[in-house]
């Protein structure tokens, strides 16, 4: 028996169908079930129903599954038995409908099946601790973003690579936060027509699309922090805004090439060849993936060479300045843990192959592997934002500027009550005069002097090297005469 299972896929279609149906007298018939896929009309005893497999994310929707009806017209289960009374829904092998990169997955993760069943309970648990380390982190990411681009004197050419690489991993976020939404809305409303992102044709694949260009993105980027960092370690004149179009050329203009080059590949791949179209299903699984993959693992490469020669160049200069072991040792990890989440080479457990053989093995990849992957960006948004030297002076100065207005205008309206001299209007028009002076460069130049005198629009590296204190010398008000 062969049915289009185009239009009956939904519990209350097959209730509302079948509902009438006697079996002949005399003769055994498997009675209608919903299995929460597809609806299975009455079958003889002794034969097969067939039907074509449901349009699901990562099933072949030319393909077919089978379900078995038994000589005493019950359902067969999966071991072949005849199923009872209290679960008559019987089993069918929707095997046959995976496409053959998520059908090899499907093989690997069940070849045992406890153990299969621990390795989807991991998978599960693992997923809920991606979806909490992404929106943590996309949180710090804006949070980044709205800072560097608040003040004017943090704009430079460091600072403008890091907001690049913050949008590219904003964007990345978003979209696996929504496919990620999308599926859990789907297993909720499993009795209903299953339609989103996943089995909805263009949508699911222009998705998908976007999320591994931002991704390409995302690792130019950090390929174009490594090259920069090491270049103002290494070189010893370097001309840091001379190359900034070159940057953005490799940082946006590259993945669009990479990516449309894997597209057209992957849509020739997965062409349909009926009117039930499916979506790219364990693409990262096909060995058309290394056109995108490839270069991402060179990037990796790439950046751990630059990471080992700025320690070296670190671990030169702190020999030269006759610091304790003890401390060379601690600045040179503290460097190195620094580094490593911004030049993505935390990607590279990502890029070697699961161990799905071994379920301990396989817990222990899947959380350390997510949850370096999932926080990246809170990382990368603490140590080069939050952590900053030059943005903590800029955040300083700032609040301490507003904290002093705030607390003049007080003052000014307690005064007023008692005393409304001409002398304390002037004053009150020369404090919103340098309020409108300061705004341009960032409230910060009003009160607060720097003993070593420096503008702030420097790196953080040069900045570092001062010992100078800071001190805030408010004017102080004159007693009410």
């Amino acid at each position: 028996m062969d049915l289009d299972a185009n239009g009956n896929n939904t519990q209350e279609f097959c209730d509302i169908q079948y509902k009438r149906f006697v079996a002949p007298y005399g003769e055994f018939w498997c009675n209608p079930v919903w299995d929460s896929l597809l609806c299975w009309p009455p079958t003889k005893a002794s034969t097969t129903a067939k039907q074509r497999c449901p349009f699901v994310d990562a099933f072949d929707t030319t393909k077919s599954v089978e379900k078995k009806c038994d000589y005493n017209g019950r359902w067969e289960s999966q071991n072949g038995t005849s199923t009872d009374e209290d679960s008559p829904i019987g089993w069918a092998n929707y095997t046959t409908c995976l496409t053959p990169e998520m059908l090899w997955l499907h093989y690997r993760v069940y070849n045992n099946n406890f153990e299969g069943e621990m390795k989807m309970e991991i998978a599960e648990k693992t997923r809920t601790l991606e979806f909490v380390g992404l929106s943590i982190s996309l949180v710090a990411l804006l949070a980044s973003l709205l800072i560097f681009c608040r003040f004017r004197s943090l704009r430079n050419t460091r600072t403008r690579i890091h907001k690049n690489l913050f949008v590219a991993m904003v964007v990345q976020v978003l979209i696996r936060l929504t496919l990620y939404i999308d599926i859990a809305i789907l297993r909720r409303k499993s009795h209903v027509v299953q339609r989103g992102i996943g089995n909805t044709p263009v949508l699911c694949e222009a998705t998908y699309v976007l999320l591994e260009y931002v991704k390409t993105a995302m690792f130019m980027w950090m390929f174009i922090e490594g090259l920069f960092l090491h270049n103002m370690v290494t070189v010893t004149v370097f001309q840091e805004t001379s190359y900034y179009r070159m940057y953005r050329f490799i940082g946006w203009g590259c993945p669009v090439l990479m990516t449309l080059a894997w597209a057209i590949i992957m849509t020739f791949y997965y062409h349909p060849k009926s009117k039930f179209s499916r979506c790219w299903s364990g693409y990262n699984l096909s060995s058309y993936f290394w056109i995108l993959e490839g270069p991402r693992f060179a990037v990796i490469l790439l950046n751990f060479l630059f990471l080992l020669n700025i320690i070296r160049v670190l671990v030169v200069k702190l020999r030269q300045s006759h610091t304790s072991e003890i401390k060379q040792v601690l600045k040179t990890v503290r460097a190195t843990v620094v580094l490593l989440p911004l030049l993505g080479i935390t990607n590279m457990l990502f890029m070697i192959e699961t161990p799905l053989d071994n379920v301990s093995k396989f817990a222990v990849w899947s959380y350390s592997t997510h949850f370096l992957q999932s926080f990246q960006g809170l990382f990368i948004a603490t140590f080069y934002c939050f952590l900053n030297g030059e943005v903590r002076l800029v955040l300083h100065k700032t609040i301490a500027v507003y904290l002093f207005l705030r607390g003049s205008n007080v003052q000014n309206r307690k005064q007023s009550t008692f005393n409304s001299c001409q002398p304390h209007q002037i004053t009150s028009m020369m404090i919103e005069m340098e309020k409108e002076e300061t705004r341009s460069a960032g409230l910060v130049r009003l009160c607060c002097r720097d003993r070593n005198t420096q503008p702030l629009d420097q790196s953080v590296e040069t900045q570092g090297q001062r010992d100078g204190k800071i001190e805030c010398a408010f004017p102080r008000e004159r007693p009410s005469d």
